[in-house]
């Protein structure tokens, strides 16, 4: 089994993780020899794509899609570029699995559905890191526990292991990353990641943005300000992720009711279980990369059944 080891450029700590047997090795994740990944099945290959979307609402069919080395088109509707005609794009999954990496501040619920998606194949790609500015939140503990190397991030005045922003984009680029996924991670993200990771840095907010988002609007919060306004709905958003909180360009909602006498707890249940599962399916086709997108900027997802149909 190939196994390929970092090129030490400098070496930020990690959390210790249990060693792990590849093959009739034994191989022991260390601070910071990443790249010995314990996921046997990633293969280095070099593959340009786009980030994708799920995006459940207002199904449109079209026509026959065409694909680019970069990015992929239909051809039918009037507002979808179709510079090469001729190129049909399959729905099967090719290439190497998709390396992700996920940032979290607490228990780290979509995270743990995101890596059990993976574990039971249902993703065309492994969480690879951890990354969180609290090193023993839940979402660590659990990383921990499954032998996924955890980073610390941002770097802490009273913490001597956290990285800088520079350190961190170097070595999610040495570890290959194609996609990083906020799940409850509570930090404004840097401007370098952002410029480093273009179209592939997405977040998953519990309400329906742009409603209730912006610096201060997590969690419970978001919750009981839903409940104060009056709204009859509610429901998680996932979106890119640009310098400011909650702004990136949606991608996928889902509605649920917000009920006469809910509590601001009893609604949060009701959007987490969405977040659970429209977080997986946006996952499944960033893996695929089952994605279009339209002249005016906005992504959409070719249906895994039928590649003639965005949605």
């Amino acid at each position: 089994m190939e196994i390929q080891h970092m090129v030490s450029g400098f070496s930020p700590k990690l959390s210790p993780a249990p060693s792990i047997r590849i093959g009739k090795q034994l191989f022991s994740l260390k601070p910071l020899s990443l790249l010995s990944s314990s996921y046997p099945s990633i293969q280095s290959q070099n593959f340009e794509v786009l980030s994708g979307a799920y995006y459940p609402i207002n199904i449109a069919k079209r026509g026959g899609c065409y694909s680019s080395r970069r990015r992929v088109w239909c051809s039918s509707s009037r507002d979808i570029e179709d510079p090469n005609k001729g190129h049909e794009v399959r729905t099967q999954v090719t290439g190497r699995r998709k390396k992700l990496a996920v940032f979290v501040s607490g228990g780290g619920s979509n995270f743990k559905s995101i890596h059990e998606a993976s574990k039971r194949g249902s993703l065309h790609g492994d969480v690879i890191v951890l990354v969180t500015n609290k090193s023993e939140c839940g979402g660590a503990e659990y990383a921990r526990n499954n032998g996924i190397p955890v980073i610390l991030f941002p770097k802490a005045k009273d913490e001597s292991d956290g990285l800088s922003p520079n350190e961190l984009v170097d070595t999610l680029r040495r570890l290959e990353v194609d996609f990083i996924l906020l799940a409850g991670y509570l930090k404004l993200i840097p401007v370098e990641l952002i410029r480093a990771y273009e179209r592939s840095i997405f977040n998953i907010h519990p309400s329906l943005l742009p409603a209730f988002g912006g610096k201060g609007h997590y969690g419970m919060k978001v919750h009981k300000a839903v409940i104060a306004s009056g709204a009859r709905f509610s429901g998680p958003t996932i979106h890119y992720v640009d310098e400011h909180y909650d702004t990136g360009r949606i991608l996928a909602q889902r509605v649920v009711p917000v009920l006469t006498n809910d509590t601001a707890e009893e609604l949060a249940a009701r959007v987490l279980k969405e977040e659970h599962q429209l977080y997986v399916e946006v996952v499944e086709a960033l893996c695929e990369d089952r994605i279009v997108w339209r002249k005016d900027g906005v992504p959409l997802i070719q249906s895994k059944e039928n590649p003639n149909e965005t949605y």
